[in-house]
């Protein structure tokens, strides 16, 4: 059995509306779900994808109802960059970019790949990269203005900031199936990078090694988890098996409506989830305002509905 790179990755945010906009109408992401945080029922989340939903495609939002921002440091799950088709792709978006008046690095070269950095409104860390596999199918976006042709595909890879790379670099390897396949310095931190070649996606994920800065504080534009992905249940479960003889802090399997989950503490302190294969997922239309997407419950939180959306608004209303 395999493991099949990562899931999905999970951030931070302040208020959907902005990011809604930022993320679907500017950089053309399909919405998936617009639901809630099952643990914290006044917390927005909402999910984006391709159009089929898969794992490797997904990126989700949980809007945070306090005003603490994310302050910079080591231990954290620092960056997420999306896979586009090609190099003239990042030249789309380095032009797209400077229309929208989004500060970024230019088309640089970071280590064996061609990336452009920039933030989102509440300053996480993003980017755009050329897809590892450009010979499989995909399926991007085709309701945006983003031609498909120079469309997000998925994810290509995330940047862990972290103070003993060891640690997590065998968590990675041994129970993830990623490998190294360079190593490369940036000023002060040297940079590893692993890959998966497993999935579809061929995801990478850079280790930079940082011994120096403090750690980091989470907040608004911080990510808050990285999800692996598990080839089945199966896996799932010797996954926890490892995770529970380590005695890691972990939340044991739990169900996810889409998907069967374990959240962990890898060594450096970055939550972990594990996820299976998504199904059963719901369709929504698509619309360019998030007020006009139906609120989506899980089944044992329909009968909460009125409760929860009337929270729901009255933190609108504050946000207002």
């Amino acid at each position: 059995m395999k493991n099949l790179g990562i899931h999905h990755v999970s951030s931070l945010v302040s208020d959907i509306h902005q990011s809604y906009d930022f993320y679907h109408n500017t950089l053309g992401l399909k919405l998936l779900i617009k639901t809630v945080n099952q643990d914290e029922k006044t917390m927005y989340h909402l999910f984006f994808s391709d159009t089929t939903g898969r794992g490797g495609t997904e990126f989700t939002l949980f809007q945070i109802n306090t005003f603490k921002e994310n302050t910079f440091g080591t231990n954290s799950i620092e960056r997420i960059i999306f896979a586009v088709p090609n190099v003239d792709a990042l030249t789309y978006w380095e032009n797209r970019l400077n229309q929208f008046n989004i500060e970024h690095y230019g088309i640089e070269t970071y280590g064996e790949d061609l990336m452009l950095r920039f933030e989102d409104p509440d300053g996480l860390k993003i980017g755009f990269a050329v897809i590892a596999n450009p010979d499989e199918t995909y399926y991007p976006n085709p309701d945006s203005d983003v031609p498909t042709d120079f469309a997000i595909l998925g994810i290509h890879s995330v940047h862990l900031r972290i103070r003993y790379k060891k640690a997590t670099e065998f968590i990675l390897t041994n129970w993830f199936d990623f490998h190294e396949t360079s190593q490369f310095p940036e000023e002060r931190f040297p940079i590893t990078v692993l890959q998966n070649t497993n999935g579809v996606f061929k995801h990478k994920i850079y280790l930079i090694e940082d011994k120096l800065n403090p750690l980091e504080d989470q907040g608004i534009g911080g990510i808050h988890h990285l999800a692996l992905y598990a080839e089945d249940k199966e896996r799932l479960e010797e996954i926890q098996a490892l995770v529970e003889e380590r005695h890691f802090t972990n939340s044991g399997i739990v169900p996810r409506e889409f998907i069967f989950a374990t959240y962990f503490k890898e060594p450096n302190g970055l939550l972990f989830e594990v996820a299976s294969k998504t199904v059963g997922l719901p369709k929504f239309p698509q619309t360019d305002n998030i007020d006009e997407v139906p609120l989506y419950l899980p089944a044992f939180l329909e009968d909460k509905r009125a409760l929860i959306e009337a929270e729901l608004n009255q933190i609108d209303r504050f946000r207002k």
